[in-house]
């Protein structure tokens, strides 16, 4: 026979396009249109449907970047259409390669009951099936004109992504606003050819099954009368049954379709569009699955649903009888779905919290999935983090984005620091926005690297980032597949049927240990500076007024503000998002961000002060309040008191116009060039900086990466790096015990202050940077005299060992990484710190010095700004101030210290008396991390803390208070089933805790 494969293939895409897609509307007649364009913000629906509108054409341009427009359309069913299915298709000038990322529009009946949203893939609105002919259609399109600001030319700087510098030219052109005849017959034949071709093509060409398919789509296309494919789909329908009826194998694939629409919680939109990206979506999911009776939708992210709840009541109503239903699934169990790696433990812990507690509150459904499908990578305390919130799995797809090497597992344990595991899967479909083409089903199954040992993945199916969700179209799809010989199977589930599911299939899977590291978006660690340091202060600002509100509620009656902090940290939260906290949304969002981080610090120090009045009394007493969790020269953790004296620093100066800092436990040694060329711990007769090299060096690397301009940094910017040695001034310190240096390079200015403290083993480094370069990367540089294979990188509960060295390609990929408040290297009995209060991104290297004693110089830099251009082209243009400290001599103990410490620096304040703490711990290796009064409002004490070392631990807390019960809870402050409290001697606890375990004990008052 001859092969005529080819042949047929083009007619079917030909067919297709010309022909058969535009006979799924034969008949239409145009509607009349009208517009109000609102000044500003958007309004209130009402005032939206209440407007007074003048007439606008197809064709006329509208919407100004971040516009809203009300239109009306109006029209009447022809009475000719009688007994025929009637849609009004409205094209607000889309572009279907763009859902999510352009105009967007949700349609209300007259009466202000939403009827679904508009996007570039679903542009339809049912009158009515059948119609009786001259129904009256009225309806209302709140129609945001939100910009294009990924474009086809991808990352070049745009001035649209603030309203304050986007103009007002209009965005679209009014494209078509029909009344049509929807003929459903076509559209089913559409479908049929689309699943059958798209499956053909991913089959082997030498196969059976593909040639059956080319015979049977070409006696379809023979069928079609292309002068009349409405009267003869039908007819070419029937050419198809066969094909489409045969069963899938009995060893095929299976996949678990999710409706999903992955709604960035902002991204290239401010927060105040994705309430109303919400409501649109959510609007055409309750409809579809009105529609569809086998279709299920899953939504995560809390705050989301809360936004509907707020703002939306009648597209809530509708979410919560779908919940009821079983088809509208809460999914996750967290606030948004944050980034994991920069979060710091009790921010990360809160993220569940206050997710699965919404969901219980509203739904009474416990989350068992935490659903973070887009997030940057995922850091390795949060298996024991989900654990603790009552969840046992995890999904996500973004590794499949790693660019270096493809990770070994689509199912699988993985493993935390602390021993945890959690069962994870990684859709091999690659991507949380499947819309159910034959090329993304069948790249699952090739795809799938369990093959032999399970055969079960997950598809998030719909539209997402910008939302959008699940098309009728997806769902026909699905229904095709449902068993269809060549092709996986397709069935609707929740994600709790999923992982069911999979977890029964593949009892015994391999196990990954360690962080889940993206070899992707390293940048984001360090993008967005301001929005980063909002984030760390805000968390340290939770801890402080949780601790002294607690401990002025129990002692002084003070009263504890439950709500305030609730709503507090549901908005730190919301910035965890993870295109916010990296530092990857437009200027806007980060616009927004440093205004609310500033609004809460100013409630959080209220709070915070109004807390310490109550304790401390009135009086004239010098006190210092000490929130960090270790005692600081004699004060006691989460206590108040006079500090013993701490001796004095003496500063020398030299010849060469450097100065010696030196308080008889370090010796800083600094040069004219303002860098620090020594560091002697004198107690162990070590140099801490490297021969022949500076420490404090700043150093600047251009910075353009091959594409995703704010999230990326590639390796090839460490091959020119720019030492910034010169220095405009080295002069001493105002208060003569430290030392200034001023810098300038380019069109920026660097000035630092070099301090040691009386009484301490830390080198304080003061920088503030007056940033004005373009597409720059500045680090900071600490080159120790230290041979070091590993080192110790802090994160949630714990820290995680990372190597110095790059012997695998692994390993290599790993040249940005995260921290959170310390980097700690050591060589048996000695070792060093870098602690820092706002910085994520460093990277650490090592050399062998081929001169003198051949020794190894192990690098740490702290990586403190960035200058992307895309999405915000003035990314972190103005003046920053960082603070970091050298510690030499250091454990890891001492790191986890120095690193609470300068991020919870003291508070002076005067008062009657000291302040005793609520809680006390005898051991420095167990680091309480929250002191609180329970969320129920009970008046119980909530004591949350965790190993902070890597070792065993046996510890006594003792409360300072009377406690009549303690009791092993969840994060949501549950009792843990079968768990044993600890044992207890009155007010003293005796604690046993494994290697970086965390734990949350209840106190019961009488």
């Amino acid at each position: 026979m001859h092969d005529d494969r080819t042949l047929v293939e083009a007619r079917l895409r030909r067919v297709l396009d010309e022909r058969v897609r535009p006979a799924v509307y034969p008949e239409s007649v145009p509607l009349r249109v009208a517009v109000w364009h609102a000044p500003g913000e958007p309004v209130p629906v009402a005032e939206g449907l209440a407007a007074v509108t003048e007439p606008i054409e197809v064709g006329a341009r509208w919407g100004a970047p971040w516009g809203t427009s009300w239109f009306r359309v109006t029209g009447t069913v022809p009475e000719a259409w009688a007994g025929k299915t009637v849609e009004a298709l409205l094209d607000l000038g889309f572009d279907e390669n763009m859902p999510g990322f352009q105009c967007e529009g949700l349609v209300y009946r007259p009466d202000g009951t939403p009827v679904k949203g508009l996007n570039p893939r679903n542009q339809w609105v049912r009158v009515g099936a059948p119609v009786t002919g001259g129904e009256e259609v009225r309806l209302h399109i709140e129609a945001a004109s939100n910009p294009v600001i990924l474009d086809y030319h991808p990352f070049r700087p745009t001035s649209l992504g603030d309203r304050d510098t986007a103009g007002q030219e209009p965005q679209y052109t009014l494209t078509r606003m029909d009344l049509a005849v929807f003929d459903e017959t076509v559209w089913q034949l559409v479908l049929d050819l689309e699943v059958l071709g798209e499956l053909m093509a991913e089959l082997p060409v030498d196969s059976a099954r593909r040639h059956d398919i080319l015979r049977a789509v070409e006696r379809a296309l023979d069928a079609v009368d292309l002068q009349d494919v409405n009267g003869t789909a039908g007819r070419a329908r029937e050419r198809l049954t066969g094909v489409l009826s045969a069963p899938a194998v009995p060893s095929a694939h299976r996949i678990s379709a999710v409706g999903h629409a992955h709604i960035d919680s902002a991204w290239l939109w401010p927060l105040r569009e994705t309430v109303r990206k919400v409501a649109r979506t959510t609007s055409n999911m309750t409809a579809l699955i009105e529609d569809e009776p086998e279709f299920v939708f899953a939504m995560s992210q809390a705050q989301q649903w809360a936004w509907v709840k707020e703002h939306r009541p009648e597209v809530w109503a509708r979410v919560k009888k779908a919940v009821a239903d079983g088809r509208f699934v809460p999914a996750g169990g967290m606030w948004v779905e944050s980034d994991t790696n920069m979060p710091g433990s009790e921010a990360m812990a809160r993220q569940f919290v206050h997710g699965k507690r919404f969901f219980l509150d509203e739904f009474g459904i416990e989350n068992e999935e935490a659903w973070l499908p887009d997030t940057f990578g995922f850091a390795a305390g949060l298996p024991q983090i989900i654990k603790a919130a009552g969840s046992k799995w995890l999904l996500t797809q973004k590794i499949s984005w790693s660019q270096t090497n493809r990770f070994p597992h689509h199912t699988f344990h993985w493993e935390g620091i602390d021993g945890t595991r959690i069962f994870t899967h990684f859709p091999p479909v690659d991507t949380y926005n499947c819309s159910m083409k034959g090329s993304e089903i069948a790249h699952a199954v090739r795809n799938f690297r369990d093959k032999g040992r399970a055969r079960h993945s997950l598809a998030p199916t719909g539209w997402g980032d910008g939302g959008g969700g699940t098309t009728r179209e997806m769902v026909a799809k699905a229904a095709r597949l449902r068993d269809l010989e060549g092709s996986a199977t397709v069935t609707w589930d929740t994600p709790r049927a999923f992982f069911e599911k999979a977890e029964a299939e593949y009892p015994a899977p391999p196990v990954w240990v360690g962080e889940l590291y993206l070899e992707l978006h390293r940048a984001t660690l360090t993008s967005q500076a301001k929005t980063k340091q909002g984030n760390r202060r805000s968390e340290h600002l939770l801890r402080e007024a949780e601790l002294w509100a607690a401990t002025a509620a129990v002692r002084a009656g003070f009263a504890y503000p439950c709500a305030e902090l609730d709503r507090i940290w549901k908005t730190v939260l919301l910035h965890q998002f993870h295109d916010i906290l990296p530092g990857s949304s437009i200027a806007w969002v980060h616009r927004e961000a440093r205004a609310t981080y500033e609004r809460l610090a100013a409630e959080l120090t209220r709070i915070i002060e109004g807390a310490q009045r109550a304790l401390a009394g009135e009086g004239t007493t010098p006190l210092v309040f000490n929130a960090a969790p270790h005692p600081c020269h004699g004060v006691p953790a989460g206590g108040a008191g006079t500090p013993a004296a701490a001796g004095r620093t003496t500063l020398g100066a030299r010849e060469d116009g450097g100065f010696t800092l030196d308080n008889g436990l370090l010796r800083i040694t600094v040069d004219a060039r303002g860098l620090v060329v020594s560091a002697y711990d004198p107690a162990a007769d070590r140099e801490t900086v490297a021969p022949g090299e500076a420490a404090n060096l700043l150093q600047l690397h251009p910075d353009f990466p091959n594409m995703w301009d704010a999230w990326d940094v590639d390796s090839f910017y460490r091959n020119t790096v720019t030492d910034l040695t010169g220095a405009e001034s080295v002069t001493a310190g105002e208060d003569g015990a430290s030392v200034r240096i001023v810098r300038s390079f380019g069109d920026s200015r660097v000035t630092q202050l070099l301090s040691l403290p009386p009484g301490e083993r830390r080198l304080l480094i003061d920088t503030e940077v007056d940033w004005h370069e373009t597409e720059k990367f500045l680090k900071l540089a600490f080159p120790l005299d230290l041979h070091a294979e590993r080192y110790a990188s802090e994160t949630q509960f714990g820290h995680v060992h990372r190597p110095t060295h790059t012997n695998t390609s692994w390993e290599a990929a790993k040249f940005e990484a995260c921290n959170h408040r310390f980097v700690h290297l050591e060589e048996p009995g000695w070792g060093v710190a870098v602690v820092n209060d706002s910085t994520y991104g460093h990277d650490v290297t090592r050399t062998v010095r081929d001169a003198g004693d051949r020794g190894t110089t192990t690098t740490v830099r702290v990586s403190l700004l960035r200058a992307p251009r895309f999405p915000d082209p003035e990314t972190d243009q103005g003046v920053h101030r960082f603070r970091h400290a050298l510690v030499p001599g250091a454990s890891v103990g001492d790191a986890v210290r120095e690193g609470w410490r300068i991020n919870l620096p003291e508070r002076s304040a005067t008062g009657a008396h000291e302040v005793a703490p609520l809680v006390t711990v005898d051991d420095d290796a167990v680091v309480v991390t929250a002191v609180k009064l329970a969320d129920d409002g009970s008046g119980d004490v909530v004591v949350r803390f965790h190993e902070a070392h890597g070792g065993r631990a046996r510890a006594t807390l003792t409360a300072g208070f009377e406690v009549a019960d303690v009791t092993v809870t969840d994060l949501l402050e549950r009792p843990v089933t079968g768990e044993q409290p600890p044992a207890r001697e009155g007010e003293r606890i005796t604690l046993r805790l494994r290697p970086f375990e965390l734990m949350t004990l209840r106190l019961r008052r009488p």
